[in-house]
C-alpha cells in the first residue's frame, strides 16, 4: 500500500471519528433539551399550583368538593384522581388480552398478506385523532353499550361491580374505559408484535422439534422472552390512558363524587376531563390555579407510572439474563 493510500485511510478514519463525535454531541444536546423542557413544565405547573395548594392544603387531594363560589372556596380532586386510575384499569383489562392475542395471531398464525394488512390497519388506528374516537363513541357506541350494560346488570347485578341503582346506563366508566381500550390496543399491539417477532427462531424450532404445541411454545419460549417488552408496551398504553381527555369527555358524565367500583353506574371523572370541562368556564385566577394544580398532580402521576414501568422492564431484563 502506498503512502498516499495510507494517508487517505487515516484521513477517512479521522473524518469518520469526527462525524461520530458531532453526532453524539447532537444526540446528547437533544436528550438534555428534552429533560430541560420536562423540568420546565414541572416547575411552571408547580409554581402556578402552589397558591392553590397552600389555601386548600391536603384537602385538595383527599376531598371531592368543588365549589369556588363559597367563602372560602373549596376544591378537591380525589374523585378525579381515583377516576383516572379506575378508567385506566378498565381499559387495561380490555386492551391487554386483546392486544396480546392479536399480536400472537399476526406473528405466529396469520398468512403473510393478512398479517401485513392487519399490521397496517393497527398502525392506522393509532393515528386516529381522539376527537374522532370520541364522536364515534358518543353517537355509535353509546346506544349499543347501553344495552350491554343493561344485560350485565340484569344477569350479574348481584356482583357490586355491575350494580346499577339509578337505571341510567349513559356516561358510565365502563364506556369510557372501553374507549380508552380502543386507543390503547394499537400501542400495546405494535410493541408486543415487534417483541414476539424477535423471538430467536432457534428457540422456536427447538420447541417444535420437541413436539411442543403452540400454547406450550408461547408459554415457555415466546412470552417469557418478550416479557419485558410486553410490560413496556402495556405501560405505554397506560400512560396514554391516564392523560386522555377529549374522547373520555364525550362519553363520561362528570361528577365529583368518588365512584368506587360501580363501573356501569352513570357518573365518574378523571383529572384530564375535569380540566377540559372547567377550563372554558373559569370564574377567576384562583380557579385557574386550581386547574393547574390538578394538571401538576396528573403530571406527577404519569411520571410515577413511567418510572415504575422502567423499573419493571429493567428488572425483567435482568431476570432474563
Amino acid at each position: 500500500m502506498s503512502q498516499t493510500e495510507v494517508m487517505r485511510d487515516l484521513h477517512s478514519a479521522a473524518t469518520s471519528h469526527r462525524g461520530d463525535r458531532i453526532f453524539n454531541r447532537i444526540i446528547t444536546a437533544a436528550a438534555f433539551t428534552s429533560l430541560l423542557v420536562l423540568a420546565g413544565i414541572a416547575i411552571f405547573l408547580g409554581y402556578q399550583a402552589l397558591p392553590a395548594f397552600q389555601t386548600q392544603g391536603m384537602a385538595f387531594l383527599t376531598s371531592t368538593d368543588w365549589d369556588i363560589n363559597t367563602d372560602p372556596p373549596t376544591a378537591g380532586i380525589w374523585g378525579m384522581l381515583y377516576g383516572s386510575v379506575l378508567l385506566s384499569l378498565i381499559g387495561l383489562v380490555i386492551a391487554v388480552p386483546a392486544s396480546i392475542l392479536l399480536s400472537i395471531f399476526i406473528v405466529f398464525l396469520a398468512p403473510k398478506k393478512l398479517a401485513t394488512g392487519l399490521t397496517n390497519l393497527i398502525d392506522l388506528m393509532a393515528a386516529i385523532p381522539s376527537v374522532i374516537l370520541g364522536l364515534w363513541a358518543f353517537y355509535i357506541l353509546n346506544p349499543t353499550a347501553e344495552e350491554w350494560q343493561s344485560l350485565l346488570n340484569q344477569y350479574l347485578g348481584w356482583f357490586p361491580l355491575f350494580e346499577n341503582v339509578s337505571g341510567n346506563f349513559l356516561g358510565t366508566p365502563f364506556v369510557a374505559g372501553f374507549v380508552l381500550a380502543i386507543m390503547m390496543i394499537p400501542i400495546i399491539t405494535s410493541v408486543t408484535r415487534e417483541v414476539l417477532g424477535r423471538t430467536p427462531p432457534d428457540l422456536i424450532n427447538a420447541s417444535e422439534a420437541l413436539g411442543c404445541s403452540l400454547w406450550t411454545m408461547l408459554r415457555y419460549v415466546a412470552l417469557p422472552y418478550g416479557r419485558g417488552g410486553i410490560v413496556g408496551g402495556v405501560m405505554l398504553g397506560l400512560g396514554r390512558a391516564l392523560g386522555e381527555t377529549i374522547a373520555v369527555f364525550f362519553v363520561l358524565k362528570i361528577v365529583f363524587d368518588t365512584n368506587w367500583y360501580n363501573i356501569i353506574e352513570s357518573g365518574g371523572g378523571s383529572v384530564a376531563t375535569l380540566i377540559v370541562s372547567r377550563f372554558g368556564e373559569v370564574t377567576g385566577p384562583f380557579e385557574l390555579q386550581l386547574l393547574l394544580a390538578a394538571g401538576f398532580f396528573l403530571f406527577l402521576m404519569t411520571l410515577v407510572v413511567n418510572v415504575i414501568a422502567n423499573l419493571i422492564v429493567s428488572r425483567t431484563g435482568r431476570l432474563q439474563k
